[in-house]
């Protein structure tokens, strides 16, 4: 399946938006994401589907100092 993960164009064999996550060796509950700029909880992920061309973004907080 061909994505945009973070601006960059992805071919990824995923179906949900947890199973990307894994692939891309993302963890923790401190991430934020959204799919085609709407966001989805971390409790929707392992259900939430993808679909070619999606554009996917994953958000993780920054430390500023």
């Amino acid at each position: 399946m061909r994505l945009i993960v973070n601006g960059e164009p992805e071919s990824l064999d995923v179906a949900t938006l947890t199973e990307l996550l894994a692939q891309l060796d993302y963890e923790g509950d401190w991430l934020a994401t959204a799919v085609n700029g709407e966001l989805v909880h971390r409790e929707e992920r392992p259900v939430f589907t993808l679909n070619d061309g999606d554009r996917i973004e994953i958000l993780s907080p920054m430390q500023g100092g």
